[in-house]
């Protein structure tokens, strides 16, 4: 709910631009015959009333919004916003989940895609370690070793920064950039160096993702 809630408030900051913008793209013909069936100063009081709704709007959605940095991020575009309260700070390209499947048998199979709703940031890391997964060696056609065999620790495969979200789910670095801005991961956020490095240093633990 406050995901949506957000979004919606996103909206309605635009509202007051949107309502300009389609009367002055109506035609004047339109506009005379309203004026000429409602009155002209009932044409103006409706126009105030729309800005007055859409500020009443807008303080009932600012209640939801995060008084510290928050992160959204768009798995369909696969673009980011960092935010802070109304104002945007940074914006940039990333990389979420593949959708793709991977399935050892009837029982056990693996769907890659990147969780949607309100996320927080448990833990921050500089220069992370990534423990591999079972599904990792299965891909690539390994035999999956022990839960802490010296095979499972993969360095500088994550970046530079790392912000964990919980159950396996990070926003991380990639070796692979020019896939940024495509869904081509296992689940993760990827990001590139420099918006990696902004996001991590306006995020603070705790300090909420939402993820649509």
């Amino acid at each position: 709910m406050v995901l949506s809630l957000l979004i919606t408030w996103m909206v309605v900051l635009k509202m007051e631009n949107l309502v300009e913008a389609a009367l002055s793209l109506r035609p004047k013909a339109h506009l005379n015959a309203t004026a000429a069936r409602i009155g002209l100063d009932k044409l103006d009081e409706t126009f105030v009333n729309t800005q007055k709704q859409n500020e009443e709007a807008q303080k009932k959605l600012l209640a939801y919004v995060p008084d510290q940095n928050y992160l959204i991020v768009n798995t369909v575009g696969n673009n980011f916003r960092l935010m802070n309260k109304n104002q945007m700070v940074r914006e940039g390209i990333c990389s979420t989940g593949s959708y793709t499947v991977l399935k050892v048998d009837d029982k056990k199979q693996w769907t890659f895609k990147t969780p949607r709703g309100m996320f927080k940031v448990l833990n921050k890391v500089k220069d992370p370690v990534w423990k591999k997964p079972d599904w990792a060696f299965i891909e690539e056609g390994l035999k999956v070793p022990s839960a802490n065999h010296p095979s499972r620790f993969e360095y500088g495969s994550l970046g530079d920064y790392a912000l964990y979200l919980g159950q396996g789910y990070l926003i991380h670095g990639t070796l692979y950039k020019r896939y940024l801005g495509m869904p081509v991961t296992h689940g993760c956020v990827r990001m590139g160096d420099e918006d990696l490095e902004a996001v991590f240093k306006a995020m603070k633990i705790g300090s909420k993702v939402y993820i649509y």
